[in-house]
């Protein structure tokens, strides 16, 4: 098996990562998140990157530059990412992070976001290996009611 190769993601790239989030979550992919990986796919201002192994997509990551927030800087937020269960271990997630930091390094962007469950102990333990800690943000949510 060849190294994995990482480089941006394209329209061509939605079919696979699809496969990849339904690998992960075991739910089947709704419309509108094919909808939103194919628009990130074609923004040029998106840090969005794949992982290819053997010609094959084996992981990604959706991330974006924020311009305007409640009180930061223009920063960058990791929106979502996934390597297919195959994979896991092997640091793909970790290169295709290190791809997308070095985007923002060389845009002057110093802030970097993401939110996790606080239950997905997976998620918190990758972020913490690439050195990820609280924020002082704290996420807020409102249901809607029917």
């Amino acid at each position: 098996m060849e190294a994995a190769r990482i480089r941006r993601m394209t329209i061509d790239d939605v079919e696979q990562i699809s496969r990849i989030y339904v690998a992960i979550t075991q739910k089947p992919v709704r419309d509108d998140f094919k909808t939103l990986v194919e628009k990130h796919a074609l923004s040029t201002h998106d840090a969005c990157f794949v992982a290819e192994v053997d010609g094959k997509v084996v992981g990604f990551m959706i991330s974006y530059i924020l311009t305007l927030g409640f009180g930061i800087e223009k920063s960058a937020w990791i929106a979502t990412l996934g390597v297919d269960p195959a994979f896991w271990g092997q640091g793909i997630g970790a290169d295709i992070a290190r791809e997308v930091f070095a985007i923002y390094k060389d845009a002057g962007i110093t802030n970097v976001y993401t939110s996790v469950r606080w239950d997905s102990t997976d998620l918190l333990s990758f972020f913490k290996t690439l050195g990820f800690n609280r924020s002082n943000f704290i996420n807020l949510r409102k249901v809607l009611e029917d």
